[in-house]
């Protein structure tokens, strides 16, 4: 299976710079993968999509403010992306300068908290601050919002509200998991009105979530690491949905690879670790019995799951309707509600 049987193409201007206003005035395209029917909603319509016993799976972590920038003691300037927060004064990063640094060197941030690098982790670093601040509060204090590199534009100070969901509260992941940003208050209040439950699952999400596969057979690629968390309540509300016949629908991308990991025999358990997990076609799901996501980036592996779950066919028949229907895609664009073929 070569990365290129998931290419599409996208023109530049319907990538999303900036989010819409409320946060459902989002489209929401619906796919019915087993009939292939596809059909142009409003996202507050997903209420009419879903039934009343239908649980709602949301991951829970909270952006924080990765973006850092510093000099070397040589004076020249350098960008540090946070990919994982080990503990309160260590971190695994993404660093760019104009020549890489090496182990022991030290990097001073906001001219006033230093940094020294630890060595190489895989194709990444591992640096320590010098200070008894706990490093979420330094990144509070002095980060940029991570925005990923297809927004061409600074962070500006809406970006700390709007790439951010607002059920987030779990504080690690340097990407937003982003199916999630379209839903408000008000339409989780209507929801649950209508009798839809909900569970959260915390699945930090990593920088490596933007890196391409280099390899021409997906099969060769290995994913970067992110940080797994769920609880017993969660896992016993799934368990009960799935025995009595009941729905589960993953919001997003991540909360599905959080549900597939900790899948064992049409069941799950508590889990607190890492997870590579990487679904492509031909992965038989456990777990997930719909799918609200954003559109992705060709050949990525997150576009990948999505056909694993839709069809390769049914999905980038639906992306190509996005398309000339101009929907806004990626992060801060338009959304999608996948029935599982």
């Amino acid at each position: 299976m070569h990365k290129s049987d998931f290419n599409y193409s996208l023109p530049p201007e319907l990538i999303a710079q900036y989010p819409v206003t409320p946060r459902s005035a989002s489209r929401l395209l619906y796919l019915d993968s087993a009939k292939g029917f596809i059909q142009d909603r409003q996202f507050t319509d997903l209420a009419a999509l879903l039934n009343a016993g239908d649980l709602l799976i949301f991951n829970d972590t909270r952006v924080v403010p990765a973006r850092l920038y510093g000099h070397k003691a040589s004076g020249g300037r350098i960008e540090i992306l946070i990919e994982r927060i080990r503990d309160d004064t260590k971190v695994i990063a993404q660093i760019r300068a104009s020549k890489p640094p090496k182990t022991g060197q030290r990097i001073t941030l906001d001219g006033q908290i230093d940094v020294q690098v630890l060595g190489r982790v895989e194709e990444f670093y591992e640096l320590a601050f010098d200070t008894d601040v706990p490093v979420t509060e330094i990144l509070e204090r002095i980060g940029h919002m991570p925005l990923p590199p297809y927004i061409d534009r600074e962070d500006e100070t809406c970006d700390r509200e709007r790439y951010q969901t607002v059920y987030a509260r779990e504080p690690g992941a340097v990407a937003a998991p982003t199916a999630g940003l379209h839903f408000d208050a008000a339409l989780i209040e209507q929801l649950t009105k209508q009798g839809v439950d909900s569970a959260f699952v915390t699945l930090h999400v990593g920088a490596g979530t933007f890196q391409p596969i280099r390899s021409r057979d997906i099969q060769g690629h290995r994913m970067h690491a992110e940080y797994l968390k769920v609880n017993s309540r969660a896992c016993d509300k799934i368990n009960t949905a799935k025995q009595a016949g009941r729905r589960v629908i993953a919001v997003g991308t991540t909360t599905v690879r959080a549900l597939e990991t900790i899948a064992e025999n049409g069941r799950v358990q508590p889990y607190a670790g890492e997870t590579r997990i990487f679904i492509y076609p031909g992965y038989r799901f456990q777990i997930v019995d719909a799918l609200l996501t954003n559109f992705h980036l060709p050949e990525s592996t997150l576009l990948m799951l999505v056909c694993a779950f839709g069809g390769t066919e049914n999905v980038l028949k639906a992306y190509k309707h996005a398309v000339e229907r101009k929907y806004r895609f990626y992060s801060y664009g338009d959304a999608m509600f996948l029935e599982k073929m």
